[in-house]
């Protein structure tokens, strides 16, 4: 087959390995323009572009695809199939019906569950026990198409969404191997997706991991799984501003304001709702690197203050 590949950041990356392992031919990589990245700004090529170029493929970066032109050189590649895996850019019909085969999308998460944005944040918040790569052909609708072919992921304990992340990246790699030839073949077998079981994964916010102690301490928790690498949780101390970057539950009921510090055996230890206790393990305060909470408790003393959800102004 003829495919087109479009993706842009680095959990596409496995999947365009995949295809360029086989024996199809991709014609064109599509990935989103260089943008601004990083403390110093600097243009960056997008992960997918840079592993084009290290394979010699046909990059194409348009802005959109508002344009007859953009959509005109998309036909002139004549594919079979088109790939799409977090390219980000909103598809028109006329690019979803192009190729023959049509295009099918790689979604990390178990459809109809988590459609949109963020599927992977959204399954650790809500203590899911597990996850997956949907493969789906793609429609108008936002991950509302047929399902192809799901694999399913544990969500351990000790997971995060960067974790979780890397997992789900190489599981869509396999997955896309293991659904070519059955594409190639026809031997394609639709399931549509029950609508009355979809949830929605909403776009991350850096507010929303600003933490509410006065939640119970596995929720708490659970987003700091949820929200680490990006945006992280966090708190504020005094006048400055603390994320939490990993924490654990801890076993002793405290009684206290939420959002108290306890020290007992040199552990950092937080009052939450309920009665329960949030341990921090690792922590960074503002303009600070990160660092144990051991490696804190050393040079400070912070029992008896109260970590505080910051208000927005």
């Amino acid at each position: 087959m003829k495919i087109i590949f479009a993706g842009t950041p680095e959990f596409s990356v496995p999947a365009l390995q995949a295809l360029i392992a086989s024996e199809h031919t991709i014609v064109a990589v599509y990935t989103q323009p260089d943008r601004p990245a990083g403390r110093g700004k600097k243009i960056q090529a997008s992960a997918i572009k840079q592993c084009a170029l290290e394979n010699n493929l046909a990059i194409e970066q348009p802005l959109n695809f508002k344009s007859d032109a953009t959509i005109e050189r998309l036909k002139k590649h004549q594919a079979d199939l088109m790939v799409v895996v977090a390219y980000g850019l909103i598809l028109p019909s006329e690019i979803l019906e192009a190729p023959i085969y049509g295009c099918i999308n790689i979604h990390a998460s178990l459809l109809p569950r988590w459609r949109g944005a963020a599927p992977i944040q959204r399954a650790i918040l809500a203590a899911d026990k597990e996850t997956g790569i949907t493969m789906m052909k793609m429609d108008e609708g936002l991950d509302t198409g047929d399902m192809l072919s799901q694999i399913h992921c544990p969500i351990t304990e000790t997971d995060n969404a960067g974790t979780l992340h890397d997992k789900l990246s190489e599981l869509g790699g396999k997955a896309l191997s293991g659904l070519l030839p059955v594409i190639a073949n026809q031997q394609l077998k639709p399931i549509k997706q029950d609508n009355s079981l979809a949830t929605y994964a909403h776009k991350l916010s850096k507010q929303e991991a600003n933490i509410n102690w006065q939640q119970t301490a596995n929720e708490i928790l659970a987003a700091t799984r949820a929200y680490s690498p990006w945006p992280v949780s966090y708190s504020t101390l005094g006048d400055k501003t603390m994320r939490i970057w990993r924490a654990q539950a801890c076993s002793e009921p405290l009684q206290g304001e939420p959002g108290t510090i306890y020290i007992n055996n040199k552990k950092f230890l937080v009052c939450c709702g309920h009665n329960t206790c949030l341990e921090i393990t690792e922590l960074q305060l503002a303009g600070k690197k990160r660092m144990s909470a051991q490696a804190y408790l050393s040079a400070h003393s912070p029992a008896g203050q109260v970590l505080s959800k910051e208000i927005s102004s």
